[in-house]
């Protein structure tokens, strides 16, 4: 694989997310089971390159989009890769909840099935060429090497609940597969080419034939990714599955609805922005994304769990971000994507806070009601010289952690979380209030109090009702893993500014199509003819 002529050696970084992670766990395949400690050193360096290379790419992508022309063939003949804004934003979330959670794996998991680094690897590498790749043949390979990983993830540690849960995620996203072929099928047959920047230049066109045939196979291929990023009907799958899941697979999971919200807003800024498409699909993706965050509201409120509130709290952070993008507004959209990265940190966190919170527990029992049907003294059993409850500090430790989470995932003051609504509301009030602004208003405050309201019972339930199940044990690998992904919202609201701006200008980029066809392209096939 060579670069285009006269790249610098820095530019080869575009390609390293994809090779680096494919090549060593291709070594771990071939090692012996038995050599646990080795794999786990190798999964944990492989993890710290891929967070350093995504981290440079957000500076080097803020300054122009970097094109890696895979075997030197120029587009749209040959492979690209393109690191943009929204590409290399989502590559440094993906590297910092993939790190966090291998590193919470060290404690247990990772030595609860075989093959597990090398799957954790594959599925790095799937999503990392999901988020770079520029045309839609290679998302279909990048996407069933992420589904193929995910599908071993799911089932690690074995266990008749995670087998029931699997093979109904292998079958929903078997279905995803087949929509996506269909769609990718009839948009080639429409257009002659898969190159997402081919396909903005041909729809720039005046004339454009075979348009509604086209728009049908889009719409197809939009189902297909709906379905990724569980929003309503289609996501049904989402909480049971993560809830089945073990903690680490279920974290790094969390990355994956937000593969399909980075495929809709890429596509639906790039192909529809402007031209005799524009807006197609608009109003079905601010239907989805408005039900989605009602269903995940009324999910979480209905959640007897930490696991499963944490997977309804991922369906409302991707049905914010479709309904922003369902409401046309570039500034609702920045503040979408900014929310997006601090809840996705947040909702893996919950997701590694709920396993050692329920660690030891009956599985029945985490399914009984919080409170009794019947009332009873709480100071009946209480010794009358007794002040006070002591807390063990790996309890207060949690507790802290568990409050970062709650303010987070419901957006108030002064996390990311209400910086990210705020910048939202902002946005919509920018311009003329229409009715889908005041729905998508609505919904982001009810959401708001649906996910306080439950994950404060939940909390209380977990850290503070006394009860006869052991003291929860934070081993230090648990410890680093949480304190990375709160450490995360603390720094993205620390640095809000610099943040909301990066989202801004990524917004701004993606509304103008002719910079990223120019960008892959190239100015001579910029203005050809299709």
């Amino acid at each position: 694989m060579n670069a285009s002529a006269g790249s610098a050696w820095s530019d080869h970084l575009v390609v390293l997310p994809v090779v680096l992670p494919i090549a060593v766990a291709g070594m771990m395949f071939l090692m012996d089971e038995r050599r646990r400690r080795l794999k786990a050193g190798l999964s944990l360096a492989t993890s710290l390159v891929l967070l350093a290379v995504s981290l440079l790419l957000v500076v080097r992508a803020g300054e122009s989009a970097l094109v890696y022309r895979l075997g030197n063939w120029a587009a749209p003949y040959g492979i690209v890769l393109v690191a943009d804004r929204l590409s290399a934003l989502m590559l440094a979330l993906a590297s910092v909840l993939g790190l966090c959670a291998l590193v919470f794996s060290f404690a247990r998991w990772g030595r609860a099935g075989p093959r597990f680094h090398g799957l954790f690897l594959l599925l790095l590498m799937g999503v990392n060429g999901a988020f770079l790749t520029g045309d839609l043949f290679n998302l279909f390979v990048f996407f069933e090497v992420m589904l193929a990983a995910s599908y071993g993830l799911v089932l690690h540690g074995s266990g008749e609940v995670r087998i029931r849960a699997g093979l109904g995620y292998i079958a929903v996203n078997l279905v995803a597969s087949l929509f996506f072929l269909v769609g990718v099928s009839l948009i080639y047959g429409t257009m002659g080419t898969l190159n997402m920047a081919d396909l903005a230049r041909r729809l720039a066109a005046p004339q454009m034939g075979e348009a509604a045939l086209f728009e049908i196979g889009c719409a197809v291929l939009g189902i297909a990714f709906l379905i990724k990023c569980s929003a309503w009907p289609l996501g049904f799958w989402l909480p049971t599955t993560y809830a089945a899941a073990s903690a680490p697979a279920a974290a790094i999971l969390a990355i994956l609805s937000k593969v399909g919200i980075y495929v809709v807003v890429r596509l639906s800024l790039l192909l529809f922005g402007a031209g005799q498409s524009q807006g197609f699909g608009r109003a079905w993706i601010l239907a989805a994304g408005l039900a989605t965050m009602a269903y995940g509201t009324i999910g979480i409120l209905a959640a007897r769990d930490l696991t499963r509130a944490a997977g309804y709290a991922v369906m409302i952070s991707s049905g914010t971000v479709l309904a922003a993008l369902g409401t046309g507004s570039d500034g609702a959209l920045a503040g979408a994507l900014y929310y997006l990265v601090g809840s996705t940190f947040a909702a893996g966190a919950l997701f590694l806070l709920a396993e050692i919170l329920q660690r030891g527990r009956a599985a029945t029992e985490v399914h009984q009601p919080v409170f009794a049907d019947e009332y009873r003294d709480p100071f009946a059993d209480a010794d009358a010289t007794e002040i006070g409850r002591v807390f063990p500090a790996a309890v207060a430790i949690l507790g802290c952690f568990f409050l970062v989470c709650t303010v987070m995932l419901a957006g108030i003051p002064p996390l990311a979380g209400f910086v990210g609504k705020l910048a939202m509301f902002t946005g919509l009030a920018a311009g003329p209030i229409t009715a889908s602004a005041w729905w998508l208003i609505a919904a982001l405050t009810l959401s708001s109090f649906g996910t306080l309201m439950p994950l404060v019972r939940l909390g209380i339930h977990s850290l503070w009702v006394p009860g006869d199940d052991p003291l929860p044990v934070l081993r230090p690998t648990e410890f680093a893993a949480l304190a990375g992904l709160l450490a995360s919202c603390l720094v993205l609201a620390l640095w809000g500014g610099p943040a909301l701006a990066y989202a801004d200008e990524t917004v701004r980029w993606l509304a103008q199509p002719q910079d990223y066809v120019r960008a892959v392209l190239g100015a001579g096939l910029e203005g050809a003819g299709s």
